[in-house]
């Protein structure tokens, strides 16, 4: 279990990806974190004091994302917006996460997807949306554009 945030990444707005599941309190409080985005199969809120979305989602091609990503925008923009920080996390912290704030980073920066994923790179180089998400990142893309 990952409980050590020397090992999240803090970058543009407030976020962190951080692998695995992240219940030390202690080192929470200490980053900041008001919100944890939790992105994995058996997603639950496990701290008591803390704001969750648990998305239920396995780390497949097949796996839906996109139909989560207003929910995940939404939540992540109000932990913005009164002042928190939003740890946004999944099992190996390389496609689920990343993807959730891919989506993020498109909505509030109008950049295109891969755009955003090379500024996560930047920071956490070994990321890596699996197919069935860059292809979800791609149409989310093509939406945030006809609007």
């Amino acid at each position: 279990m990952e409980t050590n945030l020397s090992h999240s990444v803090s970058f543009c707005f407030g976020i962190k990806v951080l692998k695995g599941h992240s219940e030390n309190r202690e080192s929470l409080s200490g980053n900041g974190i008001t919100h944890i985005l939790s992105v994995c199969n058996n997603a639950k809120p496990v701290l008591e004091g803390m704001t969750y979305l648990c998305i239920q989602a396995a780390d497949s091609s097949n796996q839906n994302l996109l139909q989560h990503f207003k929910e995940c925008i939404r939540f992540i923009h109000e932990c913005r917006l009164s002042g928190g920080a939003c740890l946004v996390h999944c099992l190996a912290g390389v496609s689920r996460s990343t993807t959730v704030v891919v989506a993020y980073l498109m909505t509030v920066t109008s950049y295109s997807w891969e755009e955003c994923l090379s500024a996560v790179k930047a920071v956490r180089s070994f990321v890596g949306p699996n197919l069935g998400f860059q292809q979800q990142l791609q149409e989310f893309q093509m939406t945030l554009l006809s609007e």
